[in-house]
């Protein structure tokens, strides 16, 4: 598969009032046409970092991202956003909200037939054309997030990019919202970056897993490979030896290497405080 996305030597340093933060700190990651990709890690662990640097809402202090050979150093349809808020314009419909982004991004090249026919479509992939016309505040929060993922998608983005997309949603939802996203990426073959906490959502959707170390300076400190066969169904995971057995990679990653991490650094403040008592 060809390499769409290549995220080279990334550092990133914020400036705070006690001196410089390093958020992250030589990043290296290439992602192929057409692959699912999940970052997941503590809090803190600069996984929306690395998102924002891809989106071109954030500048890398060092290195940078290159998609399709162009070096990203701002927004662009080209790089679609779904956060964990769905970011719905209240006073417009489902439908509207989706034709306002295709407007913007596709007007140009479609005519009034083309631009609805396409809305209508992206509503039915995310299976809420039955809602077209319904404001948000009229629609479920599981709802509103199909939504923002078909706004997402009908702006036809070389990367979705997704932030925690469904972390606000209650379980079932949130299992729903999954199986829809497996059953689109399956479809239209989408290249996809999305940020997680949860390890069977990770499991569930990914090609590869790439984990987070603990910050400050923050890096990739695994990337797994995840090579169940699509389509996938989660009941049918359950008892997979080798769902199981990526689980528990993952979560020994995040509770057993990088938990240690956390007692050593608070070991050494307490041994840094007692030699400044002891000099006093």
């Amino acid at each position: 598969m060809s390499i769409i996305l290549d995220i080279s030597q990334v550092d990133m340093d914020f400036t705070t009032p006690t001196g410089t933060f390093s958020a992250l700190k030589n990043v290296d990651l290439k992602i192929s046409k057409g692959e699912f990709v999940s970052l997941i890690g503590h809090s803190g662990c600069g996984k929306s970092t690395v998102l924002n640097i891809v989106a071109g809402l954030l500048q890398a202090t060092k290195g940078g991202a290159i998609l399709n050979g162009r070096e990203i150093n701002k927004p662009g349809p080209d790089r679609a956003v779904v956060f964990q808020n769905h970011s719905l314009l209240p006073w417009l419909t489902a439908y509207e909200n989706v034709a306002l982004a295709v407007k913007q991004v596709l007007g140009s090249r479609m005519n009034a037939k083309e631009i609805r026919e396409w809305v209508e479509h992206n509503l039915h992939l995310v299976h809420m054309d039955h809602a077209a016309h319904k404001l948000p505040s009229e629609i479920s929060g599981g709802m509103k997030q199909r939504v923002g993922i078909a706004r997402a998608l009908a702006m036809q983005p070389q990367i979705l990019l997704m932030d925690e997309p469904f972390g606000a949603l209650d379980a079932l939802t949130r299992a729903h919202m999954q199986d829809s996203l497996m059953e689109i990426q399956n479809e239209l073959k989408n290249t996809v970056i999305m940020i997680t906490h949860d390890v069977d959502e990770a499991v569930l959707l990914s090609d590869r897993i790439v984990m987070m170390t603990n910050g400050p300076a923050a890096t990739i400190g695994e990337i797994l490979d995840v090579k169940l066969e699509r389509p996938r169904d989660r009941l049918a995971l359950v008892n997979d030896a080798e769902y199981t057995g990526l689980r528990a990679q993952v979560l020994r990653f995040l509770y057993e290497k990088q938990r240690k991490v956390e007692p050593i650094q608070n070991a050494a403040q307490k041994k840094l405080g007692s030699s400044k008592r002891s000099a006093a």
